[in-house]
Protein backbone atom coordinates (compact mmCIF):
# COMPACT_ATOMS: atom_id res chain seq x y z
CA UNK A 1 0.00 0.00 0.00
CA UNK A 2 2.77 2.47 0.88
CA UNK A 3 4.39 1.92 -2.53
CA UNK A 4 1.08 2.72 -4.23
CA UNK A 5 0.74 5.90 -2.18
CA UNK A 6 4.29 6.95 -3.06
CA UNK A 7 3.59 6.34 -6.76
CA UNK A 8 0.45 8.49 -6.54
CA UNK A 9 2.39 11.19 -4.72
CA UNK A 10 5.01 11.32 -7.46
CA UNK A 11 2.33 11.84 -10.11
CA UNK A 12 0.49 14.36 -7.90
CA UNK A 13 3.57 16.53 -7.50
CA UNK A 14 4.75 16.18 -11.09
CA UNK A 15 1.35 17.42 -12.30
CA UNK A 16 1.44 20.36 -9.84
CA UNK A 17 -1.85 19.23 -8.30
CA UNK A 18 -0.68 20.64 -4.97
CA UNK A 19 -1.14 24.25 -6.06
CA UNK A 20 -4.79 24.39 -4.99
CA UNK A 21 -3.73 23.51 -1.44
CA UNK A 22 -1.05 26.15 -0.95
CA UNK A 23 -1.69 28.17 2.20
CA UNK A 24 0.23 29.74 5.06
CA UNK A 25 1.19 28.17 8.37
CA UNK A 26 -1.12 30.42 10.40
CA UNK A 27 -4.72 29.14 10.60
CA UNK A 28 -6.93 31.75 8.97
CA UNK A 29 -9.77 31.14 11.45
CA UNK A 30 -7.36 31.26 14.45
CA UNK A 31 -8.80 27.90 15.47
CA UNK A 32 -7.35 24.61 16.74
CA UNK A 33 -9.36 21.41 16.90
CA UNK A 34 -8.57 18.37 19.03
CA UNK A 35 -10.40 15.37 17.61
CA UNK A 36 -10.24 11.64 17.00
CA UNK A 37 -8.21 9.91 14.31
CA UNK A 38 -11.32 7.99 13.17
CA UNK A 39 -11.32 7.52 9.39
CA UNK A 40 -14.95 8.62 9.15
CA UNK A 41 -13.91 12.12 10.22
CA UNK A 42 -11.11 12.59 7.68
CA UNK A 43 -13.29 14.46 5.21
CA UNK A 44 -16.57 14.69 7.16
CA UNK A 45 -15.27 16.87 10.01
CA UNK A 46 -13.86 19.72 7.89
CA UNK A 47 -16.81 19.55 5.49
CA UNK A 48 -19.38 19.62 8.31
CA UNK A 49 -17.61 22.61 9.88
CA UNK A 50 -17.11 24.52 6.63
CA UNK A 51 -13.33 24.39 6.96
CA UNK A 52 -10.93 24.62 4.07
CA UNK A 53 -7.21 23.90 3.90
CA UNK A 54 -5.44 26.51 6.01
CA UNK A 55 -8.41 27.41 8.21
CA UNK A 56 -7.51 25.46 11.38
CA UNK A 57 -4.87 23.39 13.12
CA UNK A 58 -6.30 19.89 13.58
CA UNK A 59 -4.73 17.60 16.17
CA UNK A 60 -5.85 13.98 16.03
CA UNK A 61 -5.29 10.98 18.25
CA UNK A 62 -7.18 7.88 19.37
CA UNK A 63 -10.33 9.25 20.98
CA UNK A 64 -9.38 12.92 20.74
CA UNK A 65 -8.31 12.78 24.37
CA UNK A 66 -5.64 14.32 26.55
CA UNK A 67 -3.86 11.36 28.12
CA UNK A 68 -1.31 13.54 29.93
CA UNK A 69 -1.56 17.26 30.80
CA UNK A 70 2.05 17.76 29.64
CA UNK A 71 1.98 15.40 26.68
CA UNK A 72 2.08 16.03 22.94
CA UNK A 73 -1.54 17.21 22.64
CA UNK A 74 -1.19 20.08 25.09
CA UNK A 75 2.27 20.87 23.69
CA UNK A 76 0.80 21.14 20.18
CA UNK A 77 -2.02 23.36 21.41
CA UNK A 78 0.42 25.62 23.27
CA UNK A 79 2.54 26.02 20.15
CA UNK A 80 -0.60 26.76 18.15
CA UNK A 81 -1.59 29.44 20.68
CA UNK A 82 1.83 30.98 21.27
CA UNK A 83 3.36 30.81 17.80
CA UNK A 84 0.52 30.31 15.32
CA UNK A 85 -2.04 32.83 16.64
CA UNK A 86 -4.76 30.37 17.68
CA UNK A 87 -7.44 32.03 19.82
CA UNK A 88 -10.08 29.29 20.08
CA UNK A 89 -10.01 25.54 20.66
CA UNK A 90 -12.72 23.03 19.82
CA UNK A 91 -12.55 19.56 21.37
CA UNK A 92 -14.63 17.28 19.14
CA UNK A 93 -15.44 13.70 20.05
CA UNK A 94 -17.77 11.60 17.93
CA UNK A 95 -20.46 8.96 18.12
CA UNK A 96 -19.53 5.29 17.88
CA UNK A 97 -15.91 5.95 18.87
CA UNK A 98 -13.68 2.89 18.94
CA UNK A 99 -11.90 4.13 22.07
CA UNK A 100 -15.12 4.08 24.09
CA UNK A 101 -15.05 1.00 26.29
CA UNK A 102 -11.50 -0.04 25.41
CA UNK A 103 -9.97 -2.22 28.10
CA UNK A 104 -6.28 -1.66 28.84
CA UNK A 105 -5.89 -5.24 30.04
CA UNK A 106 -7.22 -6.53 26.68
CA UNK A 107 -4.79 -4.33 24.79
CA UNK A 108 -1.88 -5.55 26.92
CA UNK A 109 -2.87 -9.12 26.04
CA UNK A 110 -2.92 -8.19 22.36
CA UNK A 111 0.56 -6.67 22.66
CA UNK A 112 1.83 -9.93 24.12
CA UNK A 113 0.10 -11.90 21.35
CA UNK A 114 1.88 -9.66 18.82
CA UNK A 115 5.27 -10.55 20.30
CA UNK A 116 5.95 -7.84 22.88
CA UNK A 117 7.56 -9.68 25.76
CA UNK A 118 6.08 -9.67 29.24
CA UNK A 119 9.59 -8.88 30.49
CA UNK A 120 9.63 -5.62 28.50
CA UNK A 121 6.19 -4.68 29.80
CA UNK A 122 7.17 -5.53 33.39
CA UNK A 123 10.39 -3.53 33.05
CA UNK A 124 8.53 -0.46 31.83
CA UNK A 125 5.95 -0.86 34.57
CA UNK A 126 8.78 -0.84 37.13
CA UNK A 127 9.75 2.56 35.69
CA UNK A 128 6.27 3.83 36.57
CA UNK A 129 4.32 3.35 33.34
CA UNK A 130 0.78 2.19 34.05
CA UNK A 131 -0.07 0.53 30.75
CA UNK A 132 -3.58 -0.44 31.77
CA UNK A 133 -4.53 3.16 32.52
CA UNK A 134 -2.62 4.45 29.47
CA UNK A 135 -4.37 2.02 27.13
CA UNK A 136 -7.82 2.24 28.72
CA UNK A 137 -10.60 3.92 26.81
CA UNK A 138 -13.41 6.01 28.21
CA UNK A 139 -16.96 5.27 29.32
CA UNK A 140 -18.75 8.04 27.44
CA UNK A 141 -17.78 10.33 24.61
CA UNK A 142 -19.47 13.28 26.28
CA UNK A 143 -17.52 12.60 29.47
CA UNK A 144 -14.22 12.31 27.60
CA UNK A 145 -14.86 15.61 25.80
CA UNK A 146 -15.82 17.30 29.08
CA UNK A 147 -12.66 15.95 30.71
CA UNK A 148 -10.45 17.30 27.90
CA UNK A 149 -12.12 20.72 28.00
CA UNK A 150 -11.68 20.84 31.77
CA UNK A 151 -8.00 19.89 31.54
CA UNK A 152 -7.44 22.69 29.02
CA UNK A 153 -9.47 25.32 30.88
CA UNK A 154 -7.70 24.54 34.16
CA UNK A 155 -4.23 24.05 32.68
CA UNK A 156 -1.71 26.46 34.22
CA UNK A 157 -0.02 27.12 30.86
CA UNK A 158 -3.09 27.74 28.69
CA UNK A 159 -3.73 31.51 28.63
CA UNK A 160 -7.06 32.50 30.18
CA UNK A 161 -8.24 34.41 27.11
CA UNK A 162 -8.41 31.27 24.95
CA UNK A 163 -11.96 30.14 24.18
CA UNK A 164 -12.33 26.39 24.73
CA UNK A 165 -15.53 24.47 23.95
CA UNK A 166 -16.40 20.81 23.55
CA UNK A 167 -18.66 18.96 21.12
CA UNK A 168 -19.71 15.51 19.98
CA UNK A 169 -20.07 15.03 16.24
CA UNK A 170 -22.40 12.46 14.74
CA UNK A 171 -19.99 10.25 12.78
CA UNK A 172 -22.60 9.73 10.04
CA UNK A 173 -24.25 13.14 9.58
CA UNK A 174 -21.57 15.48 10.96
CA UNK A 175 -24.09 17.17 13.27
CA UNK A 176 -22.49 18.82 16.30
CA UNK A 177 -23.91 18.70 19.81
CA UNK A 178 -22.23 20.94 22.37
CA UNK A 179 -21.15 19.27 25.60
CA UNK A 180 -22.09 21.07 28.79
CA UNK A 181 -18.90 21.48 30.81
CA UNK A 182 -19.40 22.70 34.36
Amino acid sequence: MIDEICKYNKEFTEKNNYTEYITGKYPSKKLAILTCMDTRLTELLPAALGLKNGDAKIIKNAGGIISHPYGSVVRSLLIAILKLKVEEIMVIGHTDCGVQGLDGEDLLSLLIQRGVSTEKIAGLEKEGIDFRAWLDGFDSTEGAVADAVTVLKEHPLIPGDIIIRGFVMDSVTGKLQEVDVK
